[in-house]
């Protein structure tokens, strides 16, 4: 009995999913043309992220690092090709060896997973990996508790750039992404 429900069944989809196949590309153009939006290029860059719409525009980022390994603040919006100042404290209460926190800005494309990996065994450059040093736009200094830093950074072309804390196995909480417009 099954089999002969399935076979019926089997062929009504082949029918309908072969339906609409005689339109003339005339016809078909024209309904493509008036269904479809502007390409994605054409959007602002980073206009996909969750929550980038509630952003403001700054050039003075205020984020913290906390023993939870969490950074107080994930994204920002700055403009492209302008100076950036960003000051960065570590909240936490935790000793500097077991819980320290960095910020490190990564060019776009950067392989997250893959340089945050890199950066375990890096502890004789404060967890920035030597072999990876060209994909870092800049970098706070790896701070204990209590501690903070300064750095001016530009990022030079519109997009999104991530930021991460290596100290091993913070980046995979602590992260987030800078837009740039």
């Amino acid at each position: 009995m099954k089999k002969l429900f399935f076979l019926p069944a089997a062929a009504a989809m082949l029918f309908l999913a072969s339906c609409g196949g005689n339109s003339s590309s005339d016809e078909n153009s024209t309904a493509t043309e008036d269904t479809t939006t502007a390409p994605a290029a054409a959007e602002a860059p980073g206009a996909d992220i969750p929550g980038i719409d509630t952003v403001s525009v700054t050039d003075h980022i205020k984020l913290t690092g906390n023993d939870q390994l969490q950074y107080d603040i994930t994204l920002f919006k700055v403009k492209a090709g302008q100076k950036i100042t960003l000051d960065f404290k570590n909240i936490g209460t935790q000793p500097a060896a077991a819980m320290s926190h960095n910020v490190v800005i990564l060019q776009q494309g950067t392989d997250v997973q893959k340089f945050g990996e890199a950066a375990v065994p890096a502890a004789a450059t404060a967890h920035i990996p030597e072999s990876m040093k060209d994909d870092v736009i800049a970098h706070t200094k790896l701070l204990g508790p209590g501690e903070s830093d300064q750095i001016t950074f530009t990022l030079p072309d519109a997009g999104v750039y991530d930021f991460i804390c290596t100290f091993p196995g913070h980046f995979g909480t602590m992260h987030g992404k800078i837009v740039a417009q």
